[in-house]
């Protein structure tokens, strides 16, 4: 799989002009971590790909975690942007859609940017107490599965006796783990019969329809 760079082409991110450095470096670490794996990213490597002194980026990163973490950042909007366009086409009054909507989001934005999904999936790698940006969308995407479940649970939607926060946790887990596994190529194992990417999404139809305790079409 490959990913489109800031440039709008895979592997060739814009070079840095006036303005534009903090953009020039995230493309250009994006751009490392596809070719080379995390584990060759550093500050200074990310300036060479940006065509910038070695020196320069440290007015804005001190050190890979920070440079990271503003990759994750990136993800973290286009993400929320994502998710966002999902739900905008989701029926409004079914709030089980909504919560499918938001997985079907994520599972589509997570196989077609691997690179991104990467970086913001390890805590490990990126200062994620540190960005106001990371938890406060985080959070709000908790929130809101946690709003629709609780909305579903009233509509009699689900089991009276549902735990909703038990269920945000596991309905998080489900996607995350159906990304996982197929940008980490295990659908040829564990599921060969069709493409990852519509797998995925029969498989989150199949939770939420069991979590329901109803039929969905």
């Amino acid at each position: 799989m490959t990913e489109t760079t800031d440039a709008g082409e895979t592997g060739h991110p814009k070079r840095y002009h006036h303005g534009n450095l903090v953009e020039a470096l995230i493309a250009a670490t994006v751009e490392i971590i596809a070719e080379r794996g995390v584990e060759q990213v550093s500050v200074r490597e990310a300036a060479k790909r940006a065509g910038v002194s070695p020196g320069a980026p440290f007015r804005h990163f001190r050190s890979k975690a920070a440079l990271l973490t503003a990759v994750a950042e990136q993800a973290m909007d286009r993400l929320t942007a994502a998710v966002a366009e999902a739900q905008a086409a989701a029926d409004g009054a079914d709030p089980l859609a909504a919560v499918e909507a938001i997985g079907q989001g994520y599972l589509q934005w997570a196989i077609a940017n691997p690179t991104h999904f990467q970086i913001i999936s390890s805590r490990k790698l990126i200062d994620f107490e540190a960005s106001d940006s990371l938890r406060s969308q985080n959070e709000a995407i908790r929130q809101r599965m946690a709003a629709l479940l609780t909305e579903a649970k009233r509509q009699g939607q689900l089991a009276p006796e549902s735990d909703v926060d038990l269920l945000v946790l596991a309905s998080r887990a489900f996607v995350y783990g159906l990304a996982r596994m197929a940008i980490d190529g295990h659908f040829p194992e564990w599921h060969p019969a069709e493409p990852p990417a519509l797998a995925v999404r029969r498989a989150l139809r199949l939770f939420i329809s069991r979590i329901a305790g109803l039929p969905r079409s």
